[in-house]
């Protein structure tokens, strides 16, 4: 029997570690939008083990099976259901579902500056680049550098794919970073836990105990260096795979990637104009004018995203004629970042 014959995976146009942009929009405050473009800021250094058939090298995916009869079940009878309590399920419908969803946009909406010291590190869930895109260079570096000096930070909404984020805008030496942030309602209370009570002499510590502690705090301070700490267990997985690859074990598997789209545009604002009004109008007319704004970004991204939404499906097509279904790193990437 012939072997099959495999394909070579198709060359991004992107320079080699470059990030794809998530989306580009708008950072607005008041009446001030400044055109950005957001990247994710972190990346999983891990080893991705895909499942493979050793026999073939080819894909493996996931079936969908009755957990009760062991039965692989089709797409078209399964449906989505919320866990009500004593075993009952209520089932909700695609379009129930997505009228839920907010509202598509491309604004990182600031609604408030609060001191960068006053949220706390429990609430910070992941964060994201923001790069200025058309000529909007100059209000992007206002805006930041308006942050240091104020010592102030953004608490911002933003959609991502379909769900919508609070977030924080920090300035972070020449760049902004968006952290998303988690909600009040996704942090457990402390009440839950068995703590012991604040202060030394309550919790039934001596002052010779609280001095040698810090003491000891004192002789290992050190200034915090990332790149002395290391990922032990990828690292020898990595050399491993190095060791092998290298005795001729490698086996080629069939790849298919996506096309990457074409930036976006946006228009130039008269920056100091808009300074003026937002000062001039005050906090009112400021949020009228932007949710007007959000509304004219909606129906852009509406039509840019049926656009993209055409355009992948056409691809999508053709690859899975080619190759067996495998996960996109990084359509999987912005799964995971939102």
């Amino acid at each position: 029997m012939p072997a099959k014959k495999r394909t070579a995976p198709k060359k991004s146009s992107h320079a080699k570690g470059a990030p794809r942009a998530l989306w580009k929009g708008a950072i607005s405050f008041g009446l001030v939008h400044v055109p950005v473009a957001l990247y994710p800021a972190t990346r999983d250094h891990g080893v991705d083990f895909d499942w493979l058939d050793k026999r073939s090298m080819d894909p493996v995916g996931y079936k969908r099976i009755n957990k009760r009869t062991g039965r692989e079940v089709s797409k078209e009878h399964i449906a989505k259901g919320v866990d009500t309590g004593g075993g009952n399920y209520v089932l909700l419908g695609d379009d129930e579902i997505g009228k839920a969803y907010p509202t598509t946009t491309r604004t990182i909406e600031i609604e408030s500056f609060v001191p960068a010291q006053g949220i706390p590190f429990i609430y910070m869930d992941r964060p994201y680049y923001l790069a200025p895109i058309d000529r909007g260079a100059k209000v992007y570096a206002l805006l930041r550098e308006a942050l240091l000096k104020s010592q102030r930070v953004g608490v911002a909404r933003v959609v991502i794919q379909t769900r919508e984020h609070l977030a924080m805008l920090i300035p972070s030496g020449a760049g902004l970073v968006l952290n998303l942030l988690r909600w009040s309602e996704d942090i457990r209370p402390w009440s839950a836990l068995e703590l012991p009570p604040e202060g030394a002499r309550k919790a039934g510590i001596s002052g010779k105990e609280l001095q040698m502690a810090e003491r000891l705090i004192e002789e290992m301070a050190d200034d915090f260096e990332p790149g002395q700490y290391h990922d032990a267990f990828t690292e020898r997985i990595e050399e491993l795979v190095k060791r092998k690859a290298a005795a001729g074990k490698a086996r080629p598997v069939t790849e298919s990637q996506e096309e990457e789209s074409a930036p976006e545009e946006s228009n130039v604002v008269d920056l100091t104009q808009l300074l003026q009004r937002s000062l001039r109008q005050g906090k009112g007319a400021a949020k009228s004018s932007t949710k007007a704004a959000g509304k004219t970004s909606t129906k852009a991204a509406a039509k840019t995203s049926t656009k993209r939404a055409s355009k992948r499906s056409a691809t999508g097509t053709a690859a899975r004629k080619k190759a067996p279904p495998r996960k996109s790193k990084a359509a999987e990437q912005e799964r995971r970042a939102a």
